[in-house]
């Protein structure tokens, strides 16, 4: 019977494989900076300037779901730097990606992959209908391309998933009692 390291060994080295499979390889100059503006888009800073912006364009039930993205934003980085605090997990070697190397060296679990997988989630629950097409048309690039400039393994981008599913259910429980505040 194999051992709970044997596993994890396992998985570990399965995550390394699959996280160099879909690495970009250097020398792909075109392609690492489309992948890296990908992998920008999915920034918090944007997301926040998007919500403030549907904030004071929009009418009532835009308020309302820019206030539960916007405590959901802010949730879900609160819960992410605390998890990369614990786990302390190093981001897969290269130099893609400085910014986000420099600033967070940290790569479990994906943030980006927490707040796409949140936003999509919260679209498909609150509407609009083209919101929500919206950002499952482009989240999973801006997931996969987090992979392919070499800041993320395959399993921070799946605990990011997980932890924004669980953000989701979270956010609409309290939804109501947040917007009953405004």
């Amino acid at each position: 019977m194999e051992g709970t390291a044997g596993i994890r060994g396992k998985i570990a080295a399965l995550d390394r494989r699959l996280t160099a499979a879909l690495t970009l390889r250097p020398g792909r100059r075109v392609s690492q900076v489309l992948a890296l503006g990908l992998a920008h888009s999915g920034d918090s800073y944007i997301w926040a300037g998007l919500l403030v912006a549907a904030w004071f364009l929009g009418d009532g039930p835009w308020k309302a779901r820019a206030i539960v993205a916007f405590a959901g934003l802010v949730l879900a980085e609160l819960i992410v730097v605390v998890v990369k605090m614990l786990f302390r997990r190093a981001r897969p070697e290269g130099t893609s990606g400085m910014i986000y190397r420099r600033m967070d060296p940290y790569s479990f679990p994906s943030g980006h992959a927490a707040r796409a997988t949140m936003l999509s989630l919260l679209a498909y629950y609150m509407g609009p209908e083209a919101a929500f097409a919206a950002i499952v048309a482009w989240s999973p690039f801006m997931i996969l391309s987090r992979i392919a400039i070499g800041i993320h393994y395959v399993l921070d981008v799946l605990a990011g998933i997980l932890l924004g599913a669980g953000l989701t259910v979270a956010l609409l429980l309290a939804a109501p009692l947040v917007l009953s505040r405004f």
